[in-house]
């Protein structure tokens, strides 16, 4: 007869790992509005899957397509500073 032994000593043991580091929440932190404005873009979408859009879901929907832009550009502005020094010229 096997006995069967638990692994939540295994695993347990890494526990301190499994974490996020306070970089990485700090990365979600800083792409947090890129991800907002995803998911508003996802629900204008979303909205007119099962119908024709109107004019005021396509009004949503290019507004919520420029607000995602205007994230995902201003993350980019942001982290353009943090980036390596050196390079090619």
């Amino acid at each position: 007869m096997e006995h069967i032994v638990t692994v939540q000593d295994a695993v347990t043991a890494f526990e301190d790992f499994m974490e996020p580091t306070s970089a990485e929440l700090d990365a979600i932190e800083r792409e947090m509005p890129v991800t907002l404005a995803d998911v508003d873009l996802l629900d204008a979408h979303i909205a007119t899957i099962d119908r024709t859009p109107t004019e005021l879901d396509a009004r949503r929907i290019r507004r919520a397509r420029r607000r995602a832009l205007a994230a995902r550009v201003a993350l980019l502005n942001r982290t353009a500073g943090t980036g390596q020094t050196g390079g090619a010229a």
